[in-house]
Order: C-alpha cells, then sequence, then structure tokens
C-alpha cells in the first residue's frame, strides 16, 4: 500500500528523512506547488490531490500545514488511514497566535516581500515558534517562494474544518506553533518541539509502525 505524504509549510521532505516507515509500505512524496494567481484554498486542494491514485487503497501523512493538506484531500479521495504530525484537526485547536491572524486579517494584508528569505524577522520568528534551540532549522525550508509562504500563512490562519474522529494526531508536547494543550492527540511526543519528526524520529517510527500495521 502507498502512504501519500505532504511536508510542512515552506518544507522539504528533509524533516522526515530520518523517520523509519513500515517496509511493506511505498512512500510518496507530494510536493508544494505555488499557488496561482487568486486560486481559491479549494482549487489548490484539487491540483494537490491530483497525484493521489485512487485505484487501490492508500493512506495519506501530513506533517505541519501537511497535516491540513491531506485532511482535506482525505475530503475528495478517502484514505484508509490519515496520519498528522504537529498539526490540528480542526479550526477549533488553533492556538490564540493562529487565532489573531484569522480575526485581525493581518496575514492578508503584510507585503509579499516580507517572506523573503533575506528577511531576518522571518527567520526569527520561524525559529523561536519551531525549534529556538535548533540551529539548522532552515535546512528543513526549502521551498521558499514568497508569494507562496504568504498564501500558506493566510490559509493556515483562514482554515475552516470540522474535526474527523478518525484522524490520527501526534503532536509535541513543546510545540508553540499548534501547542498540544488546544488537541486531544492520539499520541503525545515527550520534548517535542514543532521540528519533532526529524529531532524524535526514533520515537515517531515506533508510533508509525504500530499505527500502519494496525488494521482498521
Amino acid at each position: 500500500m502507498k502512504i501519500y505524504i505532504v511536508s510542512g509549510l515552506g518544507a522539504d521532505f528533509k524533516v522526515l528523512e530520518r523517520i523509519e516507515f513500515p517496509k511493506d509500505y511505498e512512500l510518496v512524496f507530494i510536493d508544494w506547488l505555488i499557488p496561482e494567481k487568486d486560486e481559491s484554498f479549494y482549487a489548490y486542494v484539487e491540483r494537490m490531490a491530483e497525484k493521489v491514485d485512487t485505484s487501490e487503497p492508500f493512506c495519506l501523512l501530513g506533517y505541519s500545514f501537511g497535516g491540513i493538506m491531506v485532511q482535506e484531500i482525505n475530503q475528495l479521495k478517502p484514505a484508509e488511514k490519515v496520519v498528522i504530525l504537529g498539526s490540528i484537526k480542526s479550526d477549533k485547536e488553533k492556538s490564540k497566535f493562529i487565532k489573531t491572524g484569522e480575526v485581525t486579517k493581518i496575514p492578508r494584508m503584510l507585503p509579499v516581500g516580507l517572506f523573503n528569505t533575506k528577511a531576518a524577522s522571518v527567520y526569527a520568528l520561524v525559529r523561536k515558534l519551531f525549534d529556538p534551540k535548533n540551529p539548522k532549522l532552515l535546512q528543513y525550508f526549502k521551498v521558499r517562494d514568497p508569494y507562496y509562504l504568504k498564501w500558506s500563512v493566510e490559509k493556515v490562519s483562514e482554515w475552516k474544518f470540522e474535526e474527523n474522529p478518525k484522524v490520527i494526531q501526534i503532536l509535541g508536547d513543546k510545540d508553540i506553533v499548534f501547542p498540544v494543550r488546544y488537541s486531544k492527540p492520539d499520541y503525545v511526543i515527550k520534548g517535542g518541539t514543532h521540528l519533532f519528526p526529524a529531532t524524535k524520529s526514533k520515537e515517531v517510527s515506533k508510533i508509525l509502525n504500530e499505527v500502519f500495521q494496525k488494521n482498521g
């Protein structure tokens, strides 16, 4: 069976490379697409879902914003299992920080230039949120198109979704992007920041093997 995987906002699959998935699954990575001008979120999800082959059973796994994306893809192309890492099941689990962006519409008003990789303020914010002790943080973030980054931040802050109880959620207890106190995750990674798939890969691998080997 295939597991279709979507990584985090701006992240490539390096953040997940240390995870050991069950040997009898084939991994298929879905790369982030650059949004078309004025493209709706639904239209974007449809494009992201094109790579998913529904002629045979499959699973979905997403990290961070990728967790939101695979839940949306699951609406169009239902999977056998949906697993999200460092992500949320519904808009009710958003942190106060993200809800502020939703209410004030600040992300929509921010200039695209602010998301340029040379903008030190953006790097400082990302480092503070994701993993303040990790000096190699930017090695995980390869998709740096300013328009894509601004669009993604907008969509996360605006996202509305009803929780699907079948989605399996794994969160780190030190994650301040999606704090564990706003959710009821199936698994909690002790000492895990938002980058826990990279920094706590052994714990994550053990859980994923358990999840994917379990029937039903």
